[in-house]
């Protein structure tokens, strides 16, 4: 039975149909839909019976309690009253708070009388205060007439002391001089006026202390008649407080019990029946449509799943949020990839993305290094493959277009770049110079087709590139460039595998650190935040190179200039398409539209 019970009672659903109306929704599922209506409805029928005898009892306790406590309160009342009445009869007790009142009103009255002759006599002290100042004899600031003070006499004397000191300065301001007999006259008087105004002030604050003495002496005597009060006067007060506390507990009681029998003649039940269960023909499970939903989001679910777990194992810089995160050093521009086949991107004709973003490095680069005519940039990142020898071309090339007269210093020694990069021959160069076999001015380079843009080569490959660098030439190098040039880009070795560029930094004014996408991994990053910290390199700023268009960011790059590709907007840049893979091209080749020179 006990079983069975459980069965049933595992089954049945009760939910809420809506939030906040108390309508609640009972189901029950069974294979016998009219055993499980029966059920459903027998059990609302015994819940209403149950919540109603539970209300009663709940009532019938009440009364009890109510009953209970009118007994024990009526025989104390009962008690206070007698004694109250035996303590009346004996002491001749009256009305006690009528006396008290009238005494209370007779010392806030006084009490209010006093501050407001004291407000007074304040006012005439300070109108004498003023006027016993000698800097005030003659002040153009004139006696205030209208303080509170309501006395004839004074508001005239104080009116014509004012009317006589605006006379007075009316001639001064006339150009009248003060030896003048008129405006001498007119001193004796303003002088004859200030006496009779203090001796009015006396007489009046005289008046004012003597009508708060008078004051206090009546508030003393309410006071003291107050405190003469018998005690037997507080006694009945006492007595008085207890009976009527115990007439307004009885007072209560009462009410309540009747409260509560009417509530007790009236018991319903908690709740209502809106609808009898009814059983249903319809089979409820397995349900096909939650079957596909799940399998939907299993589906769903899991690719997500693999997806995340590769962003979280992820060890290389995918965002610029990775870089950010890592180091304070600030990002100077961001460098989509490029799919052109040389590395100069930059000329005066292209308006392609990634050049135009060079375009946005060299005007950030003016709050970097300021307005000075001569500059040293130094290109550097933490290890070989980030593309160095790009950014240093590319953006020395921006600068030339800027009609600086710039050029590039091939130093990277170990594995120079620059001139293969550039389509131009090797020969000699910087590594020529420092062994004493080559002058500079023969060995710089004009870049073709590129207007106020040169190149000094790296030379041959020395067998000790480090000790090289640390030549006495290399001092003479740089200040020869520097003479010559407006803007020299440095070229050097990544600084997290060798100690080239930090030799080389004392020699630069700001320094370009090269991130790239999917390359650099996050830790390295943190070496980009000690040379920031530390100041081991000049000027630190970060140049994130390589940007692709990443799934799910919905930007070009890193979303910081909101134009995608740039394509379809207008045209503000030249399309750049990638090189097209196997399935593109025989998808193209398959197309009836170009075998006859249609697209």
């Amino acid at each position: 039975m006990g079983t069975a019970a459980a069965v049933f009672a595992g089954s049945i659903q009760v939910a809420p149909k809506s939030v906040g109306t108390g309508i609640l929704n009972i189901a029950m599922q069974s294979p016998n839909p009219m055993l499980a209506a029966d059920i459903i409805n027998q059990l609302m029928d015994e819940y209403a019976g149950y919540t109603r005898e539970l209300k009663k009892r709940t009532q019938d306790s009440s009364l009890a309690f109510i009953e209970d406590r009118l007994a024990t309160y009526g025989r104390e009342l009962d008690s206070v009253q007698d004694q109250l009445l035996r303590y009346s009869q004996q002491n001749n007790v009256i009305d006690i708070s009528k006396q008290s009142s009238v005494y209370f009103d007779n010392i806030s009255s006084a009490d209010k009388a006093i501050n407001e002759q004291q407000l007074q006599l304040n006012t005439a002290d300070f109108i004498e205060s003023y006027l016993r100042d000698k800097k005030n004899t003659y002040s153009p600031v004139l006696v205030p007439s209208s303080l509170g003070l309501n006395d004839a006499t004074l508001n005239g004397l104080v009116n014509e002391y004012n009317r006589l000191q605006i006379e007075r300065q009316s001639m001064l301001d006339g150009s009248i001089p003060p030896g003048n007999p008129v405006i001498i006259e007119l001193n004796q008087q303003v002088e004859k006026l200030r006496v009779s105004l203090m001796e009015n002030l006396i007489n009046i604050k005289k008046s004012y202390l003597k009508t708060i003495s008078s004051l206090r002496d009546n508030s003393g005597q309410s006071q003291g008649q107050l405190q003469s009060l018998p005690y037997k006067e507080k006694g009945f007060m006492d007595i008085k407080r207890q009976v009527d506390n115990k007439q307004i507990l009885y007072n209560i009681m009462l009410q309540k019990r009747e409260e509560t029998a009417l509530s007790r003649a009236s018991t319903i039940e908690n709740s209502q029946i809106i609808e009898r269960a009814l059983p249903s023909s319809t089979p409820i499970k397995p349900r096909k449509r939650s079957i596909q939903i799940m399998a939907i989001l299993i589906g769903l679910a899991v690719p997500a799943l693999f997806v995340f777990a590769g962003e979280v194992l992820n060890d290389k810089v995918s965002t610029r949020f990775d870089v950010e995160k890592i180091t304070s050093a600030p990002i100077l521009g961001e460098v989509g990839h490029s799919y052109s086949d040389h590395t100069l991107v930059v000329n005066k004709t292209t308006r392609s993305m990634v050049a135009e973003q060079f375009r946005i490095i060299r005007s950030n680069l003016q709050y970097i290094v300021g307005k000075s005519d001569k500059t040293a940039i130094l290109v550097t990142s933490s290890f070989s493959g980030e593309g160095k020898s790009f950014i240093s071309t590319n953006v020395g090339a921006v600068m030339a277009l800027a009609g600086k007269k710039t050029i590039i210093l091939e130093l990277d020694i170990r594995k120079p770049k620059v001139l293969s990069g550039l389509d131009m021959q090797k020969g000699p160069g910087i590594t020529n110079f420092l062994i004493g076999k080559g002058d500079l001015k023969d060995l710089v380079r004009p870049v073709p087709d590129h207007e106020n843009l040169f190149v000094l080569g790296c030379g041959p490959v020395p067998p000790n590139p480090s000790e090289l660098l640390l030549s006495p030439k290399v001092d003479e190098m740089f200040a020869w460039v520097k003479e010559n040039f407006d803007v020299v880009m440095v070229d050097t070795a990544p600084v997290g595998m060798v100690s080239d560029a930090q030799t080389l930094s004392k020699y630069v004014d700001c320094t370009l650190y090269l991130v790239r996408q999917g390359h650099t991994f996050k830790k390295q990053v943190t070496l980009i935040d000690e040379f920031y910290k530390d100041n081991k390199l000049p000027s630190v700023s970060i140049i994130i190179n390589d940007v692709k268009m990443k799934p799910g960011y919905g930007y070009y790059g890193y979303g910081r200039y909101g134009y995608g590709y740039g394509y379809g907007y207008g045209s503000y840049y030249e399309e750049e398409h990638p090189p097209k893979n196997f399935a593109e091209k025989v998808i193209e080749k398959a197309d009836p539209r170009n075998w006859f020179g249609k697209k």
